[in-house]
């Protein structure tokens, strides 16, 4: 989550204006938001004209700014983004007071918030935006005698080092291992999941052969992708070829995948798992949550009306999380989540076993 600006108004609220970026994002502010609280966001509505000025258009959908009270707040059923309803208070058009409306706030979306903020939101929000401000993708762009590290944020990609040395090989070695060495050393200073090593001709593999025989952990995050250029050149090639959204798919899998495989594992023990809503719903209410895990299908689901299960998934969440439990969603995109969608949608690794 991005907190783009934060301050106080009137009524001991406050007015934040927040960027959702990922669907954990989204899920966020579905425990932010609340009735009353007031959204303002970019949106459309159809418009009807029939008057002396402009013929009727035929309810044709016009941008619009609109700030609604809200009323509800929920996951559409079939794609994700949240559906944060109720009456327009202010809109760029004033004959549009007073009508009722649906924002549909998908990742990347700006919109502004204005309302008492809770303890627990507000931790929720700052523990969203520290996800956020750790780039989970670090690209390194490498040539003879020049090294570059960029880290991708949402809204472009920032520079992080420069390096350069001597170019060439020979008498050169050693200026050219001591570039190296600086890369390696920056990156492992870095929290980041996944890092992709780029730039033109032998030089990146070189790098890599370096960073794998003095830095292996860091040697098993980098993906490798040819450029024709390094610096902001070679990043946009990086960005152009949607090698980023590669990595990160990668890494998401792969977290959900360990979390599967340790949940599979667990089962097969007959120790320290849960799976199905009851059960997991029993380990909820005992406190036996170590890490909730969810399918976004389900969540929707089940906070559309359209699921089977007796209780309120909200409630089991905020059970979980109340007593020390973490949550993670799985992307219905990847194969994790098929797997736990077999087994009901939900689970849970747990602290102890329950009788």
């Amino acid at each position: 989550m991005q907190i783009k600006s934060q301050q106080r108004v009137e009524g001991g609220k406050e007015r934040l204006t927040l960027v959702p970026e990922h669907l954990d994002d989204l899920w966020h502010l579905t425990y932010v938001l609340e009735p009353g609280d007031l959204v303002s966001a970019d949106t459309t509505r159809r418009i009807q004209r029939n008057d002396d000025q402009m013929r009727d258009t035929g309810g044709e959908r016009e941008p619009m700014r609109v700030t609604i009270a809200v009323e509800d707040v929920e996951f559409h059923k079939f794609a994700n983004r949240l559906r944060v309803g109720g009456e327009i208070t202010w809109a760029s058009r004033e004959d549009q007071l007073g009508h009722h409306h649906t924002l549909n706030i998908e990742e990347h979306d700006e919109l502004e918030v204005e309302k008492v903020l809770k303890a627990d939101q507000r931790e929720r929000l700052e523990e969203a935006e520290e996800s956020t401000e750790n780039p989970d993708v670090a690209i390194v762009t490498v040539e003879e005698g020049e090294a570059h590290i960029h880290t991708v944020a949402q809204y472009g990609t920032e520079e992080r080092a420069t390096f350069t040395g001597p170019s060439g090989k020979g008498e050169f070695a050693r200026a050219r291992s001591e570039l190296f060495s600086q890369v390696a050393d920056a990156l492992s200073r870095m929290d980041t999941d996944a890092i992709i090593l780029a730039g033109p001709g032998f030089t990146k593999q070189d790098a890599y052969d370096y960073i794998e025989e003095n830095t292996q952990d860091v040697a098993e995050l980098i993906t490798m992708v040819d450029t024709s250029g390094v610096g902001d050149r070679g990043v946009h090639e990086v960005l152009k070829r949607g090698a980023v959204e590669d990595v990160q798919a990668e890494t998401r899998i792969a977290r959900e995948a360990e979390l599967i495989d340790e949940l599979t594992r667990r089962m097969a023990e007959g120790a320290k798992a849960a799976y199905g809503i009851e059960a997991v719903e029993e380990a909820a209410e005992f406190g036996a949550i170590e890490t909730l895990l969810i399918t976004d299908e389900r969540l929707r689901e089940e906070r559309a009306g359209s699921g089977d299960w007796d209780m309120d998934v909200n409630d089991l969440i905020t059970t979980a999380e109340q007593k020390g439990g973490d949550v993670v969603v799985f992307s219905s995109e990847f194969d994790p989540a098929q797997q736990l969608g077999n087994l009901g949608g939900v689970a849970a690794l747990l602290r102890y076993r329950l009788q």
